[in-house]
């Protein structure tokens, strides 16, 4: 027998404890009493499971899709804040609602972040904004979830959407935008239709996500959509870029100025990425949405 290692999953996604589960009391205890209160009251009520969060449906589809895989597609590592004895409840949790636990890390109070290169992380998804913008700053893919609708039908299709620019597709054109207005951004896109953008922050993701959609084999068990304010005629260039990038997605909307939220609740996403903290507030009216502090969308 070879001793080679078995490849690894084609996605990682990394989650802290804030996101997945509703962490509710546990949280108040730990900012009105302190740390030693919360480790007492997190031993006290072990054995309780923490009801889901707003990522939970995500994330329950998302490890759903490794069903009926000769070798994983998918693995999601819980990186956490907690140490090792105040995780022992979201660890146990993961059990009670049978989600696979892959990789943990308990990081004791100290940054998260540093380790997604050391677990290959294609995204972090936490409640914590400053873990969040340090993660993005340090150039890896992550996204603060925000509190708002999180409706699971229990059924097994995965649904992802994305905005476009400062998400999968860097800033670079949502820069001419912001600076010389939207007539110079609709030349500019027109001369450049042909000429794929660079990647954005989310752009490993969805390649990622590609190559597990391959693994399905044609199967329509993962869902992906671009929901994005471009419009004639920038719409050519996203799917140049998608070419180019040797990946598809199953189906996109060019809004131009109209809300996104009539789009996002027929399509029904588990999860949706926006570079504007804005259209993710509106959103998570409707879907689970999540804010990724990227460019110049997110200047002061």
């Amino acid at each position: 027998m070879s001793d080679a290692p078995r490849p690894g999953p084609e996605l990682v996604v990394a989650i802290a404890s804030s996101a997945l589960f509703d962490l509710g009391e546990g949280d108040e205890v730990f900012r009105t009493r302190g740390r030693e209160a919360y480790r007492a009251y997190q031993r006290e009520h072990e054995s309780a499971p923490l009801p889901p969060g707003i990522a939970f449906p995500f994330v329950r589809r998302l490890l759903a899709l490794n069903r009926g895989l000769e070798r994983p597609a998918v693995e999601v590592a819980l990186i956490s804040r907690n140490d090792p004895d105040t995780g022992v409840r979201a660890r146990l949790s993961l059990d009670h609602h049978g989600l696979p636990p892959g990789r943990m890390a308990f990081t004791g109070g100290t940054d998260p972040w540093p380790y997604l290169d050391a677990f290959g992380a294609h995204l972090f998804l936490t409640r914590n904004a400053a873990d969040v913008q340090a993660a993005v700053a340090a150039g890896f893919a992550a996204g603060e979830v925000l509190p708002g609708a999180a409706d699971d039908d229990g059924g097994e299709q995965l649904r992802i959407a994305f905005d476009f620019d400062g998400v999968l597709a860097d800033d670079a054109s949502e820069r001419i935008y912001a600076e010389q207005g939207l007539a110079a951004f609709h030349a500019h896109e027109r001369d450049h239709a042909a000429i794929p953008a660079a990647p954005g922050p989310l752009a490993r993701l969805l390649a990622a996500l590609a190559q597990v959609q391959t693994r399905l084999a044609g199967s329509d068990r993962l869902r992906m959509a671009i929901v994005t304010a471009r419009s004639h005629p920038a719409d050519i260039r996203v799917v140049a870029t998608l070419r180019a990038w040797g990946v598809r997605v199953d189906e996109a909307f060019f809004l131009g100025e109209a809300p996104k939220e009539p789009v996002l609740a027929r399509f029904r996403p588990h999860i949706f990425f926006d570079d504007k903290r804005r259209n993710a507030d509106r959103a998570s009216s409707v879907a689970p949405a999540v804010h990724v502090p990227f460019g110049v969308a997110n200047l002061p």
